[in-house]
C-alpha cells in the first residue's frame, strides 16, 4: 500500500531551518518505509535513483538538503537490497528484506509445517495405494472364496456319483445267481466309471488343496496390507479426511510410489506387501481359471462316463429282452416236439404190442397160430420153413430198440425243455434287475448337488 504524499502549505510561519529539519525526517521515514513495504510486497532486484518515483515533497527536500545529500540518497537508492536468509526446504515466496523479519520464528515453524504437509501427503498416497490393494486382495478373495464353493459342490456330485456307481453294482447282483452272476460288459464299464470317479475326484481335492492354500496367502496379504496402511496412517491424526482422491491425483501419488525409502512414506515393508500381495492375486487369477477349467473338464468327463454305462446297461437289457424272446420260441419249439416225440413213442410202444402178439394163448386168433393145419402140410417136406417166425422175432427186437432211443430223446427234450424255461426265467429277473439299475441312476442323477449352471456348461 503506497503511502500518501503530504502536501505543504503555502505559506511558511516561523524559520526556514525548523522547516527542512522536519522535512528531512519526514522523507528519511518515508523511504525507510517505503523499503520495508517492497520488501514484503515480494519485489526483487536493485532500485536506482533513477528508476524511483519522485514525489515533489522529495523534490523540495531534495533541493533543501542540496547537491551532497542528494548524492548520498541517490547512492543508497543505488544499493540493492538484502536478501533475507531462506530455509532450503521451505516452499513459501522467498521473501526479501534488509535484515531478518521479527516473524523469522514464525516463518521456521510455516516451513516445517510445510514439510510435514508433504511429508502426510506422500504417505496418504501410500495409505490410499495400501488399502486400495487390500480392497482388489479382498475382492480376489471373494471371487476365489466362490469358486472354492463351485469345486466343493462339483466334489459332492463326484461323491454322489460314487454312490449310484456303488448301489448299481450291489443292485446288478441281485441277479439270479445259476447263469447270470457271471461278469459282463455293463460290469467292467460300470468298474471303468468307478475308477474314472475316483480320478477326478483325487485331482479337484488336489487343487481345492491349493485353492485352500491361495485363500490363506490371500487373507495373509490383505491383512499385512491393512497393517502397514494402518501403521502409515498414524501420522494422519492431523490431516483432514478429503475423501477419495481424484484419478489424476491418486496417479500423480503412486508415481513417486517406486523408490523404497527406509525414513521415507513409501518404507521396504510396504514395497515388499504391494508386491507379495500383487503376485498372490496373480496366483489366484491363475488358479481360478485352472479351477473353472477343471470342472468344466470334470463335468465333460462325468457326463461320459454317466452316459456310457447308462448306454451300457440299456444295451445289456436290450441284450437281455432278445435272448429272453429266443429263448420263449424255443422254449415252444421244444414243447412241440416233446409233444410229437411223446406221440410217436406211443405208438412205437403200440406196435411193439401188437407184433408181441397175446399174452395169453387162448387169445391167439386161429390164423395166428404156427401149428395150424395148412402150415404143418407145408412143413412137411424139408426146406419148407416159412419166414413168419423169424420176421416177428426180428421186428419186435428193431421196435424195442426203436421205443428205447426214442423214449432217451423224449428224456434229452424234456431236460432241455426245463433249462430253457430256467434259463428264460434268469433272463427275466437279469432284465427286471438292470431296468430297475438304470431307473435307479436315472433318478438319482436328477437329484445331483452339482447347480444347473454347471451342468448346462455356462460357467
Amino acid at each position: 500500500m503506497p503511502l500518501p504524499a503530504v502536501p505543504l502549505a503555502s505559506v511558511t510561519i516561523g524559520p526556514k531551518s525548523w522547516r527542512d529539519t522536519t522535512v528531512r525526517s519526514l522523507r528519511r521515514a518515508e523511504h525507510i518505509l517505503r523499503q520495508t513495504h517492497a520488501g514484503r510486497s515480494g519485489s526483487s532486484g536493485p532500485r536506482s535513483c533513477g528508476s524511483t518515483a519522485v514525489t515533489p515533497m522529495q523534490k523540495d527536500a531534495m533541493r533543501v538538503e542540496g547537491g551532497a545529500t542528494q548524492e548520498s540518497v541517490c547512492e543508497e537508492k543505488r544499493r540493492p537490497f538484502t536478501t533475507g536468509a531462506t530455509l532450503p526446504y521451505a516452499t513459501l515466496t522467498p521473501f526479501e528484506a534488509p535484515f531478518p523479519p521479527p516473524c523469522f520464528r514464525e516463518v521456521c515453524a510455516v516451513a516445517s509445517v510445510s514439510v510435514a504437509g508433504a511429508y502426510m501427503r506422500r504417505v496418504r498416497g501410500v495409505e490410499v495405494q495400501l488399502r486400495g490393494q487390500a480392497v482388489r486382495v479382498r475382492q480376489e478373495g471373494t471371487k476365489l472364496e466362490r469358486d472354492r464353493g463351485n469345486l466343493e459342490r462339483m466334489l459332492r456330485c463326484l461323491r454322489n456319483e460314487m454312490l449310484i456307481n456303488q448301489k448299481s453294482v450291489q443292485g446288478r447282483t441281485r441277479r439270479p445267481a445259476t447263469t447270470e452272476t457271471a461278469r459282463d460288459g455293463a460290469d467292467h464299464l460300470l468298474l471303468c466309471e468307478k475308477g474314472e470317479l475316483a480320478k477326478l475326484k483325487q485331482e479337484l481335492e488336489e487343487i481345492l488343496r491349493n485353492t485352500l492354500t491361495q485363500l490363506q496367502t490371500l487373507a495373509q496379504c490383505s491383512r499385512q496390507l491393512l497393517e502397514c496402511a494402518s501403521e502409515r496412517s498414524s501420522v494422519l491424526e492431523l490431516v483432514p479426511n478429503t475423501g477419495s482422491l481424484s484419478p489424476g491425483r491418486r496417479g500423480t501419488l503412486s508415481e513417486g510410489l517406486k523408490v523404497a525409502d527406509p525414513i521415507g512414506p513409501f518404507t521396504p515393508e510396504c514395497k515388499h506387501v504391494l508386491e507379495s500381495s500383487t503376485l498372490a492375486v496373480r496366483q489366484s487369477q491363475k488358479l481360478r481359471e485352472n479351477i473353472r477349467q477343471m470342472i468344466r473338464i470334470a463335468i465333460a468327463r462325468q457326463k461320459a462316463a454317466h452316459a456310457t454305462v447308462n448306454e451300457g446297461l440299456v444295451k445289456k437289457v436290450a441284450e437281455t429282452v432278445t435272448l429272453k424272446q429266443n429263448l420263449t420260441m424255443m422254449c415252444a419249439a421244444t414243447r412241440q416236439a416233446i409233444f410229437r416225440k411223446q406221440r410217436q413213442l406211443n405208438c412205437i410202444r403200440h406196435s411193439h404190442d401188437r407184433t408181441l402178439g397175446p399174452e395169453y394163448r387162448g387169445d391167439l386168433l386161429s390164423r395166428e397160430k404156427l401149428d395150424r393145419p395148412i402150415v404143418s402140410v407145408y412143413h412137411g417136406h424139408p426146406g419148407t420153413q416159412l419166414p413168419e417166425a423169424a420176421h416177428l422175432i426180428q421186428g419186435s427186437s428193431v421196435l424195442r430198440r426203436r421205443l428205447l432211443s426214442s423214449e432217451m430223446e423224449l428224456s434229452r427234450l424234456q431236460g432241455t425243455c426245463l433249462q430253457l424255461v430256467d434259463n428264460l426265467k434268469g433272463k427275466r429277473a437279469a432284465e427286471l434287475v438292470d431296468c430297475s439299475v438304470v431307473r435307479q441312476r436315472m433318478q438319482l442323477v436328477d437329484r445331483r448337488a452339482m447347480p444347473t449352471f454347471l451342468q448346462q456348461g455356462a460357467y
